[in-house]
């Protein structure tokens, strides 16, 4: 004999009695779940337990009755009718800004997904969603006949974004027995591999690197993964990038609406820009560029009120004469915040076509731009700046390397053409910069960087250190100019910008630092109030001692992280008042809406900043910064990777290597001849327990005094290698330095882990 079901004032009665959770969180906590949930599940979830969970089976059987739940055996997802919260996600975004969605969690059998129009009413700072973003939202279904007329069944209001990292993995794919499978995942802090379940694999191969979605959260067991992408074979190292840029959600691929848009570009008008294709505005860039979005030139003034001053123009690619706000275009440079480097490859901001072509200063032909000019006096100081938008023909392409040879007496003759029209000028308007800009004191740290060179099979052929021309120095200074006029004349016309800022250090960091010098016998007072001079002061106290190194790294540490603001507080390591990046706008959103700004406040055209840019402003700071950071994390994963596989057959091998990083389990080190990074557990150190000592930034042993300490150079033997993690680890091969045995106060102490506690 059947039970009779509880009528639906009963069930509701029930429920509120029980504790139970509302309709709309129960959908929520469905919604949000990766994957189908059971009634165990939601049981745990809300705490139910008991005579509750009799009331949980009657709420659950009644949703289902009513249509509004899919409950098969135990698995319990939504219907062919969406819950009122559900989570979404956008796949189109049209030239209206109007953003389209389908559920993400869908049984096929109620045929195709339905398509759901988001809602504007987001919440204030949260970004707008972008092709392939997750977002929980709050779903309405709309009458039949409002549904015929808009072409969509439901309209959404955005609750909040969800994390795309939290949903996804990359690793390589192993086959098990039957239909099932399992990932290995690429990241260093993934602790689980993810269960394939039967016909979720995409069609992968054993040893496959693949991209995937996870459907089930570790409870009981391995949590689950769907396979979305095949993305190669994982021992193929021109691979090794589509790890990061899966992994973080790099958007690699141009919706078809922005190619589209692309396609149908038109050439830039000439009309009201001024002609600058007489003067010889050269190029000068790595070897291996291949966009050129800045041009410089300069000449002594010739205004007799002006003796020993110079006339200096930085030209800069018109990026926004193509991509114009609220396009498609527009819309996906935004989202990508910037481009991103890997040693094999570079996913671009912007189009080939654009970044590549008709925004590339091409040697020889004409090119739109945006033109700072800028008059400087004898000693380096601006008086002048304005700026235009132009037409330019750039007079040569020349590589730093070339540049300084020409200068240097040794040019080919491609750069010995330029040297005296253009390349003297130019040196000599740097060095009255330079004078200037040591007298401003920037903060001078020696940071050098490693570059990869691959061979043509994508592996390491070497790692170079390069060396540091005047070429580089003399246009980095001309740029950091260039976006000093910039924001100054958008600050004066009080025109919204996004500034480049980078605050001076906290107070916590500056007295974890003054501790420290202590220790190194170099004084540096709290309560002043702080310029980057003051730490060049303590660089050039440790210039030529045995911590010279060590205090280069403390001090890096104490430094703020540079980012993106609609509102101004200036840039510390620079040590400049007003700072807006103007030269890239190739390779970076903001500089963008930097030129966008000064067509406006300059009155340059009617292709400016839209109501829309200035009202996202502080939005869009926020993004382009994440998406900065996302970069470089990208890129630093996607060298360690490389690095690991070049290094997988030298197990056993010694190496020189400093030491980068201290913690209670051991040392972080790098590599000289390389950079690698890699670990050296405290097992290896020596005999006894070390004791971690935050000030002096060192583990010191507790029986002898035996210290490694930040900055030291060491002997490291390689012993486990992960190329697909990018992780190295070594064993230590030298002796630490002498030294006293730790007190007990200030530090923390550390057991070797094989050894037994004592008692």
């Amino acid at each position: 004999m059947t039970s009779k079901r509880p009528s639906p004032q009963k069930t509701r009665k029930l429920a509120a009695h029980q504790g139970l959770p509302s309709e709309a969180d129960l959908f929520e906590f469905i919604a949000t779940s990766p994957g189908v949930v059971g009634k165990r599940d939601i049981a745990r979830a809300f705490g139910l337990s008991g005579t509750a969970k009799i009331g949980l089976k009657a709420l659950l059987k009644d949703l289902e009755q009513k249509g509004k739940l899919d409950k098969r055996g135990k698995r319990i997802s939504g219907t062919g009718s969406l819950p009122p919260v559900t989570v979404i996600e956008i796949t189109a975004v049209d030239d209206e800004g109007h953003a389209y969605a389908t559920p993400v969690e869908w049984n096929a059998a109620n045929g195709d997904p339905p398509t759901i129009l988001v809602g504007e009413n987001r919440r204030a700072g949260q970004p707008a969603p972008g092709v392939g973003d997750r977002v929980l939202a709050r779903i309405e279904a709309l009458p039949a006949g409002k549904k015929s007329i808009l072409g969509h069944a439901y309209q959404a209001e955005v609750m909040r974004p969800l994390s795309r990292e939290a949903l996804r993995v990359v690793g390589i794919y192993r086959a098990g027995p039957g239909a099932h499978g399992r990932i290995i995942p690429s990241g260093k802090k993934d602790r689980y591999d993810y269960h394939v379940p039967h016909g979720e694999d995409g069609g992968a191969e054993d040893g496959e690197l693949v991209s995937a979605e996870v459907t089930k959260p570790a409870a009981r067991g391995l949590p689950q993964a769907r396979v979305r992408a095949r993305l190669g074979n994982a021992l193929d190292p021109r691979n090794t990038s589509l790890i990061a840029i899966h992994g973080h959600g790099i958007p690699d691929q141009f919706p078809q609406a922005v190619l589209d848009e692309v396609t149908q570009l038109r050439p830039f008008s000439i009309e009201g820009r001024e002609d600058l294709r007489a003067i010889p505005l050269l190029t000068i860039d790595p070897v291996d560029a291949r966009d050129h979005d800045d041009a410089v030139w300069a000449a002594p003034d010739d205004a007799a009120d002006n003796p020993g001053g110079y006339r200096v123009i930085v030209a800069i690619a018109d990026v926004s004469a193509y991509v114009r706000p609220q396009t498609a275009l527009d819309r996906e440079a935004r989202r990508r915040g910037n481009s991103t480097y890997f040693p094999d490859r570079v996913v671009p901001m912007l189009p080939e076509r654009i970044s590549n072509d008709l925004c590339s200063l091409r040697e020889g032909e004409d090119r739109p731009a945006l033109a700072c000019h800028m008059v400087f006096d004898a000693k380096g100081k601006k008086r002048s700046h304005r700026f235009t938008r132009a037409i330019m023909r750039s007079a040569a392409k020349l590589a730093y390397e070339d540049a300084q040879a020409a200068i240097d007496g040794r040019g080919n003759a491609k750069a010995n053409a330029m040297l005296e029209g253009a390349l003297r000028p130019l040196w000599a308007a740097y060095a009255v910069l330079s004078a200037a800009r040591d007298q401003r004191g920037p903060l001078e740290l020696d940071l050098p960087e490693r570059k990869i060179i691959l061979d043509k099979a994508g592996n390491i052929d070497r790692i170079v250190v390069p060396e540091r021309l005047d070429a580089h120095r003399l246009i980095e200074e001309f740029m950091i100019q260039a976006n000093v006029a910039a924001a100054e004349e958008l600050k004066k016309r009080r025109t919204p910008l996004l500034f480049r800022v980078h605050e001076e250090p906290s107070q916590d960091k500056l007295r974890t630092l003054t501790d420290f010098l202590k220790t190194v016998n170099i004084p540096f007072a709290l309560g002043q109030v702080v310029r980057s001079k003051h730490f060049n002061r303590i660089l050039q106290q440790a210039k030529d001692t045995p911590h010279e190194r060590l205090v280069h790294e403390v001090v890096l540490r104490s430094q703020s992280q540079a980012q993106y603001r609609h509102e101004n507080a200036g840039h510390f390591g620079l040590s400049l008042a007003d700072y807006a990046h103007f030269t890239s706008p190739i390779r970076r959103y903001a500089d963008l809406i930097v030129h966008r700004a000064l067509i406006t406040a300059c009155k340059l055209g009617p292709d400016g900043l839209s109501a829309q840019d200035i009202a996202s402003l502080a939005e869009t700071a926020d993004l382009i910064s994440a998406a900065e950071r996302r970069s470089m994390m990208a890129e630093r994963e996607t060298v360690d990777r490389m690095v690991a596989g070049h290094l997988a057959g030298k197990l056993g091998a010694q190496f020189k290597a400093r030491i980068s990083g201290v913690v209670g389990a051991g040392l972080f080190v790098t590599l000289a001849d390389t950079g690698a990074d890699g670990f050296v557990p405290v097992s290896t150190l020596g005999r006894g327990y070390f004791v971690l000592d935050d000030v002096r930034h060192a583990l010191v042993s507790s029986d002898t005094g035996e210290t490694f300490q930040l900055g030291d150079v060491v002997e490291v033997k390689l012993t486990e290698v992960a190329p697909v993690k990018g992780g190295l680890k070594f064993e230590m091969a030298s002796d630490g330095k002498r030294g006293a045995k730790p007190a007990r106060v200030g530090g923390h102490r550390v057991r070797r882990p094989d050894r037994p506690r004592r008692r």
